[in-house]
């Protein structure tokens, strides 16, 4: 009977949609009038044109120039461009050490099980804040001052401080770097599928198929040889270190803080994903003389990545927003710069709150849909192998 009157009546449920629609638009509606009114009231004018007036305040960290005379527009970039760095920056430390406790637990080595598992079962079982200021708080602010700083292989040199680490004398040569390593490894990518795709269809890997493992170092070497580079290395001068780049403590503890512990995250995600894979695939692989990191390589990691990448990407999301936690210890990145003290200056809550939060629903977007082509393309190529 309902089917007979959902065919004989459909303007029945176009009417409750239309309902449903405008409830919602007056509802938006309601608000909006609202806030339009609160800001009249309060002598706010709304729009975005504070974005061309002074800033007027300094910022502790910035990778490009900037000072009080700067706009507000610029500052929203520089704190976003100091967002981006460290959810990249944790997104990476992330992944490598995550792999690396991932194994460590599935090790036959006693003593390397029990470090793994003491790692996963303490970072991920204490909130991030707590982490974040034990970071800062505990380690960095109690260590050596600048004269007995301590010394990394001769160029790099932690204090209570920060790092200061060598750096490119023009700032847009280190981002030319950047984004040449980012093109080599996204071309490297395919290139290495097209690899494949011909392995699979000749029988035998092209001449080449070596190559996209070399492109994320040599795109940025060919960069190198085409510029002339200096770099700036800090030297001690009086009580604080000069020249290269400084890493306020701020920084660093953030992104130990974030790096550790989604490290624990993704550890466990790993580990399931590598047990998921049956255990004769190992033993087929090893019958037919591969060694153990030929077989973990090849074998077992490309078969568990579709466990792997779903959860992997919900920890790569959480990552980017818990970067916010930033406010707790005044490092300037977009929440604690543009929704605090910009907001503070101008009075420009919503449209500031709307930028700020459009921006971590772009980024989380953006990363959600890279990861689930990754994950599309993996499992086609899976599909293709079995």
């Amino acid at each position: 009977m309902a089917q007979v009157s959902g065919k004989k009546y459909p303007w029945r449920s176009l009417l409750l949609q239309a309902l449903a629609l405008a409830a919602v638009a007056g509802l938006l509606g309601l608000i909006i009038r609202n806030i339009v009114l609160n800001l009249d009231a309060r002598g706010i004018a709304s729009g975005f044109g504070f974005l061309s007036q002074p800033a007027g305040f300094d910022l502790a960290f910035h990778l490009l120039p900037y000072d009080q005379s700067s706009t507000f527009g610029w500052l929203f970039l520089i704190a976003l461009l100091n967002t981006l760095l460290v959810s990249a920056i944790g997104v990476v430390f992330a992944t490598i050490l995550g792999l690396l406790v991932a194994l460590a637990r599935l090790s036959a080595n006693p003593l390397l099980r029990l470090v793994g598992s003491f790692y996963v079962e303490t970072l991920r079982n204490v909130p991030l804040l707590l982490q974040l200021f034990f970071w800062y708080f505990a380690v960095l602010r109690n260590l050596p001052g600048p004269r007995e700083s301590l010394e990394f292989l001769g160029f790099a040199y932690l204090n209570n401080r920060g790092l200061s680490i060598p750096f490119p004398q023009n700032p847009m040569a280190a981002l030319y770097l950047v984004l040449a390593f980012v093109i080599g490894l996204i071309v490297g990518h395919y290139a290495r599928q097209a690899a494949v795709k011909q392995r699979v269809e000749r029988g035998r890997f092209p001449v080449w198929h070596l190559l996209p493992y070399a492109l994320p170092l040599l795109l940025p070497l060919l960069v190198m040889l085409g510029r002339q580079w200096r770099f700036s290395w800090p030297e001690l001068q009086g009580f604080n270190f000069s020249g290269g780049l400084q890493l306020i403590p701020e920084f660093v503890s953030l992104v130990a803080a974030l790096s550790l512990y989604t490290a624990a995250f993704v550890a466990e995600i790993v580990r399931a994903g590598i047990l998921s894979v049956q255990k004769g695939q190992m033993e087929a692989a090893q019958a037919l003389g591969l060694s153990r990191f030929d077989t973990m390589r090849l074998v077992i990691l490309p078969q568990a990545l579709r466990v792997i990448l779903p959860p992997l990407t919900s920890q790569y999301l959480n990552l980017v927003k818990n970067s916010s936690l930033a406010a707790a210890i005044a490092f300037p990145d977009l929440v604690l710069v543009f929704s605090g003290t910009a907001i503070n200056i101008t009075g420009q809550a919503v449209e500031i709150m709307a930028m700020v939060m459009l921006v971590y629903l772009v980024l989380s977007l953006t990363i959600s849909a890279a990861m689930n082509h990754y994950q599309k393309r993996t499992l086609h190529y899976l599909g293709q192998r079995s």
